[in-house]
Order: structure tokens, then sequence, then C-alpha cells
């Protein structure tokens, strides 16, 4: 039986698992690869050029097929970088209408394939600013955004928030408004690991008005509702997290027995 974890930080940042019934996973975060041009330092998976990818696009529409079955309503496909997967579009194809599907990119390769993309129709397509004190991607995304918008496809901004760029990020913030992008379609990201912004300077950033983060903004713990797929089959209760184990087979059933018991390991600092 999957069960649910309560989020209690100890002493070795992990946490105190307590058993409650089981719930559906509705939304599962797969990454098709840990291959990315951009390799950027802080990257969660340490995505690289040279990454690689243990999927083909068979074994991943069985997996999602049967976790349709069972309950699951959307998937979120990233990586790595999604456009270095060969099976991208083939997968788009074959999962449409089958479950809501949202990507993450972050543009570097968009230009060049926004005419498949669009063919394929995921149902959102995220792009990602890491670096907001660069003017040259923060023009980028804007523009990737608005392109998609034009083609009739629902389209934003995964935006990152380092303690040490909070300026950068809150211009960020502004200029997306300026040209349309409103906080309906922005993702405020803080950085984990290290250069981890408060709660409430996230909200600065996103204007401390009503913004869209992560579950886990003020506190550690995982959604009995979703949990993440690693480009290597492992699954954990988070995208960040440590604590992950290898799915035993490519079915929903094979998640419920990769996370039952499973913990999870807090991806902080131990300072904090």
């Amino acid at each position: 039986m999957v069960t649910r974890l309560d989020s209690t930080r100890h002493e070795n940042e992990t946490t105190l698992v307590q058993l409650r019934p089981a719930t559906v996973l509705q939304r599962l975060s797969i990454e098709l690869t840990n291959q990315c041009q951009k390799a950027c330092w802080f990257c969660y998976n340490h995505s690289l050029p040279s990454g690689q990818t243990h999927w083909t696009v068979d074994e991943l529409f069985e997996l999602i097929s049967d976790c349709r079955d069972h309950g699951t309503e959307a998937i979120s496909l990233g990586g790595g970088e999604p456009f270095e997967f060969a099976g991208l579009f083939d997968l788009l194809e074959r999962t449409k209408g089958l479950l809501f599907r949202s990507m993450t990119t972050n543009g570097l390769q968009l230009d060049e394939n926004m005419e498949s993309l669009v063919a394929a129709e995921p149902d959102k397509v995220h792009i990602s600013i890491h670096f907001p004190e660069r003017p040259k991607e923060l023009a980028r995304v804007i523009r990737q955004v608005n392109q998609l918008r034009k083609l009739n496809m629902d389209s934003g901004v995964n935006l990152l928030v380092m303690q040490s760029q909070l300026d950068a990020a809150a211009h960020a913030a502004r200029q997306l408004w300026a040209a349309g992008i409103e906080n309906d379609r922005i993702v405020y990201l803080p950085m984990r690991g290290s250069d981890t912004p408060s709660p409430q300077q996230v909200s600065h950033v996103a204007g401390s008005r009503n913004f869209q983060s992560m579950t886990c903004l003020n506190q550690c713990g995982n959604s009995p509702r979703f949990c993440s797929i690693a480009w290597d089959r492992s699954v954990a209760w988070c995208s960040y997290t440590t604590a992950r184990r290898k799915l035993s087979e490519l079915s929903y059933r094979g998640l419920e027995k990769a996370l039952d018991g499973l913990g999870l390991i807090y991806c902080g600092a131990n300072d904090e």
C-alpha cells in the first residue's frame, strides 16, 4: 500500500514516516533524459550535454497509459531538456487526448522545433528562466512564450529565484508582467540546495500578490497525489530528494511498490 509521509525534520535532515491511506497519484513528473546543453551548475539531476536516457517511447507510453487507467490525470515532461529526447514528438502524438500533458524546456532548441511542437499539441509549455540577471535569456523567453500564445498554445514561465539574485528575479518578473505574462502564467521556483530564498522573499519577487510555487515552499514535505520519475527510472516523492527507488515494473502498480514506505530526504542546506 502506498503511504503518505508527514514531513518532520530530523537532526540528519530526513523525515519521520507515518502511514496513511493510499491516494491516487494524480500528477506525474517524468524526466525524459538528463541530457541538456545548458548544463547549469545547480541542476538537481546533474544534467549535462553528454547525458543519457533509459527510456523508449514504447516504455513511456505503456507506463503513462496504465497510470491513466488508474486515475492519473496529468503528466509533466522534463529533463534534462525534453528536446534532447529523440522520441519527444512521437510520445506527445501517442498521448494526445489520453491525459493532460505539459512540458518544461529551457527554450534553446524551441525556435527550430516550434512547428513540430505545435503540431504535437502539448496542453501546456513552460519555458525556464534560470538566470534572470541575463538580459538575452529574459528577452528570448518572453519572445518565445508570447509566440506560443499567438499560436494558440498555453504557455508560461518557470522563474528561478535565488537569494543572491533577488533584485534580478524581481526585475524579470516586472518585465514578464509588462509583456503580458502575469502571475497566473509564472511559477516562482526557489533555488534548492543552496542560495535558497525565504518564502517571504519569493513573495516579494512575485509582487506580494497571488503566485504559483512549489507545494513545499513553506516546509519540506510531499504530496500523496504527486511523484517524480527520473530519467534512470527511479521514483521519488519529489524531484529534488535523493531518497529514490527504482521501478520494478512499468505500471501504476510499479509506482505504488516503489513509493511504499519510501522516505523523503531534505534537499536544503544543513544549517537551515
